[in-house]
């Protein structure tokens, strides 16, 4: 994942970004400033969203299931190389965050994830850091709805993840093959041998309302 010190908001530039290369003043650049949007509190640094659906769809169920990171996950992650190390050390990775052996996340450079958090019933600002800037509205029962554009519009390409559980075997990082990686932006995760493979899109989140931020 690339460092990027500034961001020019272009096609060009936004394929070539990922959860670390973002910072949150280019973030705010990407905002379309509306009335609905200037009523969130902006998130510094932003936050991400893995969420499930179809990618063509502007609303749907199920969002109990999707996840909320608050914190960039990339930098806290583990190396898959490293997986014996964090095996060995009962999974608690030099991040803090503990390893879930029946339900772990990979992304598209190998790293190992910690589990995001479910998401809070709320409104949210999302980008794909393409063209869609738009709010999210994700209501108690885990129906959700984008103001304008599709799912796929404020997914971010470059940054893959996947939840990997137990699917007829021994399911381990320890099975995932290195050379899958880093994954194509826009493609699929690798599967690993013994796993079932969730795939998530990732959605920047530049600003939530207040219940959404307490919570």
């Amino acid at each position: 994942m690339l460092s990027l010190l500034s961001l020019c908001v272009s096609s060009a530039t936004a394929l070539r970004l990922s959860r670390r290369g973002l910072t949150a003043a280019a973030a705010a650049a990407l905002v379309a400033p509306n009335a609905a949007q200037a009523e969130m509190k902006k998130l510094s640094p932003i936050q991400f969203i893995a969420a499930l659906g179809d990618k063509d769809a502007s609303s749907g169920k199920g969002a109990q299931e999707w996840g909320l990171w608050r914190l960039d996950p990339g930098p806290r992650g583990v190396q898959l190389g490293a997986y014996e190390k964090l095996a060995a050390k009962g999974g608690k990775a030099p991040a803090g965050w503990q390893f879930n052996d029946k339900a772990w996340w990979l992304e598209e450079h190998g790293l190992i994830m910690e589990e995001p958090a479910p998401l809070p019933p709320g409104r949210y600002v999302v980008t794909g850091a393409r063209k869609v800037t738009t709010e999210l509205t994700v209501a108690k029962n885990g129906d959700w709805a984008l103001k304008e554009g599709k799912l796929f519009d404020v997914t971010h390409l470059p940054c893959r993840s996947a939840l990997y559980t137990p699917g007829g075997g021994a399911c381990s990082p320890a099975q995932a093959n290195r050379k899958d990686f880093p994954v194509t932006p826009g493609a699929a995760m690798p599967d690993v041998t013994g796993c079932a493979r969730q795939d998530y899109a990732v959605l920047f989140v530049l600003g939530a309302d207040d219940k959404a931020v307490e919570l």
